[in-house]
Formats: C-alpha cells, sequence, structure tokens
C-alpha cells in the first residue's frame, strides 16, 4: 500500500480500551511504513504514553468544545494540516473541533470518524452534518455499532465501516500458571478476575454483591480485580465493609495483563456501559479464560454466549451469580471454553486484521480525495 500520513485526534484526557487502541494501532502503522501524528489534550493521559512509545504527539487545549481550543486546533492545521493525507478522529469534542477548524480551509485531508463505544448518537441536524457532510468515512468497532447507527441515525450503510480491535496474539497467549502465581504471590485458590478501569458502568458493585453470594454458594475462590480508576477508594471501602479482604485483591493498573490472566481461571465483566467490543475480554480469550460478561453493544462479538463464555442481562446480579457458579464449579466446562475462546482469538482478534481494516478504509478515504 502507498505510504500514507494519518493524523489522529483524541480530546479525552482518561485512559482506557479507546487510548490503547489509538496507540495500538498507530505503532501498528509507522511499522507499516506510514507516517503518524497524535494530537491530543495537553492533559490527557494518552500524552506520556504517546511519547514513552516513541509516537509524535502534539498537546492543544482541546479537552472541551470552546472557542481556545477550536483556534488552537485552526492554528495547528494552518501550520500543518496540508501534509497528511488523512485525519482520524476519536471522541466527540475533537470530532466537532477538527469539522470546525477545517471550515473554509482549502486542501484539507478528508476525516474518518471512529467511534470505540455505543453510546447512542444524536438526531440533530448539526450531529448528522458532522456524521455525514464533515466525515467521509465511519469506522465502529463492532458489527452491533454498525448496526446501531444505520436503524437509530439512517446513516448509509456503505459508509460504515466495522474494524474490531486487534490485539498481540503473540504477547496474549496461555501462560504457565505456577510461574504466573508465584511471581505475583497469588495464592493456590482458584480465582476470578476482572480487567477494566475502575469506573461505576464496569459493573465492580454488582460482581462484589454477586460475590457475597458466590461465597457460600462456591467457596474457596478469590477475586483479583485488576485496574485502576476514581472509584477505586469507593470498590476498596465496600470491600473492607463487607468483610470480603480476604477474598479480594487489587492489583492496581498492571503491564503484564497475560500473566495475571495466567493466574486465574474465569474471566470476568460484567458492564452495563456503552461498550464496544471490551479489549480486557479479546485479551482474556487469547489467555485461554472463559469468560462471563453482558450483553451490552458488540461484547457478543468477544463472548461467544454458550461457547466461549455466557452472557447475561446487565445488572441483574442473580443471573451474574449463575453464571459465574456454572464455571466455577464445572472444571471441563472451563477447560472447554477457555479452549474454544482461544481458537476464536487466534481467528479473530489479531493486530494485522486490524491494520488490514483501517489501510482499507484509509485507502478509499484518499482515493476519494485524489
Amino acid at each position: 500500500m502507498t505510504r500514507l500520513s494519518i493524523l489522529h485526534t483524541e480530546s479525552s484526557t482518561g485512559w482506557g480500551g479507546q487510548e490503547l487502541r489509538i496507540l495500538t494501532e498507530m505503532e501498528g502503522m509507522a511499522g507499516r511504513g506510514h507516517r503518524v501524528q497524535l494530537v491530543t489534550a495537553s492533559s490527557a493521559d494518552i500524552l506520556p504514553a504517546a511519547r514513552a512509545r516513541g509516537i509524535p504527539v502534539t498537546g492543544l487545549p482541546i479537552e472541551a468544545k470552546k472557542l481556545p481550543g477550536l483556534q488552537a486546533m485552526r492554528n495547528w492545521f494552518g501550520q500543518h494540516g496540508r501534509g497528511f493525507d488523512v485525519i482520524n478522529t476519536h471522541s466527540s469534542t475533537d470530532a466537532w473541533l477538527v469539522a470546525c477548524a477545517r471550515l473554509g480551509r482549502s486542501g484539507m485531508p478528508p476525516v474518518v470518524r471512529t467511534r470505540h463505544v455505543s453510546t447512542p448518537v444524536s438526531t440533530s441536524l448539526s450531529t448528522r452534518w458532522l456524521y455525514t457532510s464533515a466525515t467521509t468515512e465511519i469506522v465502529v468497532t463492532g458489527e452491533a455499532l454498525k448496526a446501531q447507527m444505520v436503524r437509530d441515525n439512517g446513516l448509509d450503510a456503505t459508509r460504515i465501516t466495522s474494524v474490531r480491535t486487534g490485539i498481540d496474539l503473540a504477547r496474549f497467549r496461555p501462560l504457565d500458571r505456577a510461574a504466573a502465581r508465584a511471581a505475583h504471590d497469588v495464592d493456590g485458590r482458584p480465582a476470578v478476575a476482572i480487567l477494566a478501569t475502575l469506573r461505576d458502568w464496569k459493573g465492580h458493585d454488582e460482581l462484589l454483591d454477586a460475590w457475597m453470594l458466590l461465597r457460600e454458594r462456591v467457596p474457596g475462590w478469590q477475586l483479583l480485580i485488576i485496574g485502576d480508576g476514581p472509584r477505586r477508594a469507593h470498590l476498596e471501602a465496600r470491600v473492607a465493609s463487607l468483610g470480603l479482604a480476604g477474598d479480594v485483591r487489587f492489583t492496581g493498573n498492571q503491564d503484564d495483563v497475560p500473566a495475571w490472566f495466567a493466574c486465574a481461571d474465569v474471566a470476568v465483566l460484567p458492564s452495563w456501559g456503552d461498550e464496544g467490543v471490551p479489549q480486557s475480554l479479546m485479551q482474556a480469550a487469547a489467555c485461554g479464560l472463559p469468560a462471563v460478561s453482558t450483553t451490552i453493544g458488540a461484547i457478543g462479538e468477544a463472548v461467544r454466549d454458550g461457547e466461549t463464555g455466557l452472557l447475561i442481562p446487565p445488572k441483574d446480579v442473580p443471573a451474574l451469580v449463575d453464571a459465574l457458579a456454572q464455571l466455577m464449579t464445572d472444571e471441563s466446562l472451563r477447560a472447554r471454553m477457555g479452549a474454544a475462546a482461544n481458537a476464536y482469538a487466534q481467528d479473530h482478534f489479531s493486530l494485522d486484521r486490524m491494520l488490514d481494516g483501517m489501510e482499507g478504509v484509509f485507502a478509499r478515504v484518499t482515493g476519494a480525495r485524489a
């Protein structure tokens, strides 16, 4: 493919799967010979993370849809914008700032808008302009998100492409359990693991409610809460007040995710938010873990219900208890679903599959520009 200059923009200041997808994709594109550049909010967590990976990045005051951010983006475009072949926006704020900053400027590159979550899109006329006239093509991270936008917003399906996030299958793979547990001081009890930013909609509270029942129904298990975030103090206080300190371990953010999954027997993500295809579930599958999750967003594209794991309605604690108990009490079922999850990951979750998909999108929009 022809070498492209690709500009990514991200206004979000937080950290999670979306930011990881952006950096992973940019690294992969750079590895294929493309030039990449990130423009992000000056206070964003992704800025130092990009620098640590050697990704060219610029910080601008684009945290909010305000005049200083628009002016900064417009000034930056005036100096650098025509040097790119395509712009890939990722959040609502930067999508709007980019769209408005391009107005009145000739020779600007086309825009691809990636939507990582299933949050409903406004049906207002201004938002329709953003997704049609101001955007050449839309990328979503799951087929369910594409169907949602076609159904609810009447958008042209031929202008929406689903490109699922890819993960490094050489890194995310089954590892030696005993070695992983020894390295991370995890005792011999079987374990359920949740990997997610500690936000309310990831379902940690519902999981703790379920654990109060599971500790009686299936005693002798432990819960590994992998990740950090704004709800950590609240969750730690709940664990203490419920008397679960002996069962629940908070690990904080961890780089060695495959080893932590090797310490576990079951993965869980009882999310009730606007998910796309959560990377943590794809990573767990690649590591050979069966999973329990919910029927939110495009989660069904990461967990095949009844094959690689079990899906339940969101915020349904009794269903969560039953699904987890089914896996916790049946070692052969865990082994069968874990093997199926790993096989499914090999076929569907590779980095090359994601990069091929994005190259196809960029080739279409830059060809349209030419």
